[in-house]
């Protein structure tokens, strides 16, 4: 697998993280078992552009072919993604509210959904999805991803003193006191909750809760000898019994459990993903 992190073109790096393109090539004709992909603080557009992908959302539910390009709101609960025999993707990871910023839609009302986002940004995304998959290398493709991002720049809404608060949120781990990061916002309390929740889609408290879980699961990703107590006393978990409490939360299993799922995985999906 390839994969590379770069730094978006600097008029977009008050609301994009990150663009990384990844590409995997299997060596059967379709993975046997889906990839784990648990809930993430980080709201992304995903552009997948060979063999395509599909979703399960529900255990109890069919695994569902993806658009080309997808835009993935709040996470909360778990999903898992079936690869096939090529995987070339471009993910464009948000900074907190980057993704309201760029919709202008509440998040709430995207909490754990997704959607084709050619819906949204219409025959622009179309033609970039077709000049990706003609492209010769990594930085052919995240230059023309700046292109068409910076081109949606007139319609994105201002930055907040809440947004820089979030960030600061996300670089404490979820382990800054809400009270603190309110205060960052220039916000009361209750202002900052109803801020939080059309901004981010969640809590200000879940979205500390996700941060921290986030950090440990892919810590466990990459080092996957490192002991869980060891992980959630690093993350800043108070105990053992907390970080089981989130994991059962945010992928409906036990540390223990998930072991086996990320084992099995034939991609790591998080083990590279920055926030």
């Amino acid at each position: 697998m390839e994969n590379r992190f770069y730094l978006p073109h600097p008029l977009l790096q008050d609301s994009i993280h990150c663009i990384m393109p990844v590409h995997a090539i299997f060596d059967t004709p379709d993975p046997a078992t889906p990839c784990f992909y648990p809930p993430t603080p980080q709201n992304s557009l995903f552009l997948y552009l060979r063999d395509p992908i599909s979703a399960q959302l529900d255990p109890s539910l069919d695994f569902l072919p993806q658009p080309r390009a997808v835009i993935v709101g709040p996470q909360t609960n778990p999903v898992y993604l079936l690869l096939h025999q090529e995987h070339l993707a471009i993910r464009i990871g948000f900074h907190p509210s980057g993704l309201y910023r760029l919709l202008g839609m509440p998040l709430h009302e995207l909490v754990d959904k997704s959607f084709d986002a050619t819906d949204f940004f219409g025959r622009p995304l179309r033609m970039l999805v077709d000049q990706l998959q003609h492209c010769n290398g990594f930085d052919e493709m995240v230059h023309l991803v700046e292109s068409f991002l910076l081109d949606q720049l007139v319609h994105q809404k201002v930055l907040l003193p809440f947004d820089h608060a979030m960030q600061a949120l996300l670089r404490s781990g979820g382990n800054c006191s809400i009270d603190q990061i309110a205060s960052l916002a220039c916000l009361s309390n209750r202002q900052f909750e109803r801020v939080c929740k059309e901004r981010i889609g969640l809590s200000p408290k879940y979205f500390a809760r996700l941060i921290r879980f986030s950090r440990a699961y892919r810590m466990h990703e990459e080092e996957p000898e490192v002991t869980w107590t060891t992980i959630a006393h690093s993350v800043g978990y108070f105990d053992q019994t907390h970080l089981i409490r989130d994991f059962r939360e945010f992928t409906h299993q036990s540390p223990r459990g998930i072991e086996k799922e990320i084992n099995q995985a034939p991609l790591k999906m998080q083990r590279d993903l920055r926030l």
